[in-house]
């Protein structure tokens, strides 16, 4: 969708933890610049950070593993934080969860135990906002993430479905906090073994051309 210039925009590296305010009405836009790059992201209430991100009420609420255009992104109160109204990419992940050091050591070997991971920069970037702590971590989305699920109920990481320029848009229902770690993991072929950039833009409500 072409839209006017928008009123914020960032690119965060690869690894690097991001975290926005968005207003009401806004309209959030979450860029894979050169394809096949994880975004790990959560989503809270601005207002009450208790209120935040459920995967388990998402998914029950569309009666769908995977998010894509229409789906509405449901906080732990059962409200409606964020609608998905426009997708190029065509589905994304609510059940592969975040890299963490531990889950690096357990899925691919201990040596893996030094390297960054996504549970590290969500951490960092709740630390540092002073209103929340580790605790305020929950299950959280994967956009451009492919974890297929088999027959038999095991996830399995495949190559992203993601390419340059797909994007996934957003619109806010209430002020929310957006928290990105984009992803580092070199061990899975989520981010195709080389983690790139993602650039996040925002526009107010309405402006479409």
């Amino acid at each position: 969708m072409s839209r006017p210039n928008p009123i914020y925009r960032h690119v965060i590296p690869a690894g690097d933890p991001w975290m926005h305010e968005v207003k009401k009405g806004q309209i959030l836009r979450i860029l894979d610049l050169e394809g096949n790059q994880a975004a790990d992201t959560l989503f809270y209430n601005a207002h009450d950070v208790t209120d935040r991100y459920s995967a388990q009420d998402t998914i029950r609420a569309q009666a769908n593993i995977y998010l894509t255009t229409g789906t509405k992104l449901m906080s732990s109160n059962g409200n409606v934080l964020l609608t998905i109204i426009d997708d190029t990419c065509g589905r994304h992940d609510t059940l592969g969860g975040a890299c963490a050091t531990e889950s690096n050591q357990v899925r691919y070997e201990i040596a893996k135990g030094h390297m960054h991971a996504c549970r590290q920069s969500f951490v960092k970037a709740a630390l540092e906002s002073g209103k929340m702590s580790k605790r305020d971590i929950p299950s959280n989305i994967n956009f451009f993430m492919n974890v297929p699920v088999t027959p038999e109920g095991k996830l399995t990481f495949e190559d992203g479905v993601s390419a340059p320029g797909k994007y996934v848009e957003m619109r806010a229902e209430m002020d929310v906090i957006a928290l990105i770690s984009n992803c580092p993991q070199l061990n899975n072929p989520c981010n195709a073994y080389n983690p790139t950039p993602v650039e996040v833009l925002i526009w107010d409500g309405g402006g479409d051309v």
